[in-house]
């Protein structure tokens, strides 16, 4: 699309009114369409391209803009990732900035910081060399940086993969099964899909392969009393009752109704009947009570950092804190406690987030195991081998990451309830 001195201006309001980040960047970029209701679909998906792209892009940006105006991010951007040359600038930009973009082009990435590099804050980086050298810290943050595949899911109820891989190819979407999991498709660019009539009709629904996979590793059966614990989007929530066959009970718990209402219509779409959403004030509240020592399955995707989701949502860097960080850990154990109460003697639990940091991950399951010895880890990668999917290097964790498995990242951890009480 041509860049008009019209479209440059509504470039730098949009990103005048995100960059604040005073909520999440695809919330304010919302609002900012309903404030530009004539713009089309290309003029919102250039807009909507710019703004995540400064936010992947950031650090560096700042590096050469010095003071970061909406203005000199854009221009900035413009120049150095979306490849345009003064001559094409030139109309659009005083002759001072026409100086300033020659200079910036000029700068060399690979001189910068490690932390420039990866478009990681400083903190960040420090956790992760925790666990990771500082090549592969690099590695993912340029990784972190591209955005994500669009990944969606079949509803087995309804279709088959390679039935819908067929009707896309039809509909000149270019499409391929994911390599892990066996209900997966990954699509090439960024298909209208939500207006397509597989999706309207149930069959599919977006969901990242990672994801998916969490399903499987749940692995719930037709028949039995499964609670999936935090609902957040539902996209679990629908994989777990189609693998029941919608047999069986599957209640789906959240503290926030405005989440359960936006699960309503795709649940509708699903086919599925045994899925029974209830709002929870809170991990304490009287609705889990009763369920106590009754549940067979429970999957508890925690409430998190979500810096394994960055390709999605890059303003999370600048959103998340060390501080964050250690209130986020002490809430995921107190979910986890709750949760736990649920299951009966020989239940499962899988414990999963999609963050990088062990704050949210390892070192959750080793505070819970210390303090609920009826509870030992099953190896994950011996349950998806059971399931013939084949994900190399897991083992006793999931751990899935854009650097290796091209998913967003996700770690899991697979708990078993005792059928025997602990002795003394």
């Amino acid at each position: 699309m041509r860049l008009t001195p019209e479209r440059l201006n509504l470039l730098i309001i949009a990103v005048r009114k995100v960059l604040p980040l005073q909520a999440p960047a695809d919330v304010l970029l919302r609002q900012f369409f309903r404030d530009y209701p004539q713009l089309g679909q290309n003029g919102r998906s250039m807009i909507a391209e710019t703004v995540f792209g400064i936010l992947r892009h950031r650090f560096f940006l700042e590096v050469l803009t010095g003071k970061a105006t909406a203005r000199e991010l854009v221009l900035a951007y413009l120049a150095r990732f979306q490849g345009m040359n003064l001559r094409e600038l030139t109309p659009l930009i005083r002759e001072v900035e026409s100086k300033w973009i020659q200079q910036i082009k000029a700068v060399k990435l690979e001189e910068q910081p490690q932390f420039i590099r990866a478009e990681f804050p400083e903190w960040l980086v420090g956790k992760l060399q925790q666990s990771w050298s500082d090549e592969d810290i690099l590695r993912l943050g340029q990784v972190l940086q591209q955005p994500a595949p669009l990944d969606i899911r079949v509803n087995s109820l309804l279709a088959k993969r390679e039935e819908v891989i067929a009707v896309l190819k039809q509909e000149g979407i270019e499409a391929q099964s994911t390599p892990f999991s066996p209900v997966g498709i990954r699509l090439t660019g960024n298909p209208a899909i939500n207006r397509n009539a597989l999706f309207l009709s149930g069959k599919i629904e977006v969901q990242d392969e990672g994801s998916q996979i969490l399903g499987f590793l749940l692995a719930p059966k037709r028949g039995e009393m499964v609670v999936d614990f935090c609902v957040g989007a539902g996209g679990k929530t629908l994989l777990l009752g189609a693998l029941m066959h919608s047999r069986g009970r599957l209640y789906a718990f959240d503290i926030s109704e405005k989440r359960l209402n936006n699960l309503k219509p795709r649940l509708k779409r699903s086919g599925l009947s045994n899925v029974h959403p209830q709002h929870i004030d809170s991990e304490k509240d009287i609705k889990l009570k009763r369920l106590a020592g009754k549940i067979d399955r429970v999957l508890v995707d925690a409430p998190c950092s979500g810096l394994g989701t960055l390709r999605r949502n890059p303003d999370l860097k600048w959103r998340q804190s060390p501080e964050s960080i250690n209130e986020l850990q002490k809430k995921q154990i107190a979910i986890l406690t709750a949760a736990a109460k649920l299951l009966k003697p020989g239940g499962r639990l899988v414990y999963a987030t999609c963050s990088l940091l062990p704050e949210e991950n390892q070192q959750v399951i080793e505070r819970f195991l210390a303090d609920h010895p009826q509870f030992s880890i099953l190896n994950c990668g011996e349950l998806l081998a059971q399931q013939k999917i084949n994900l190399p290097d897991t083992g006793e964790f999931l751990q899935l990451s854009p650097l290796y498995h091209n998913t967003d990242g996700f770690f899991a951890a697979v708990l078993e309830h005792s059928r025997m009480e602990p002795k003394n």
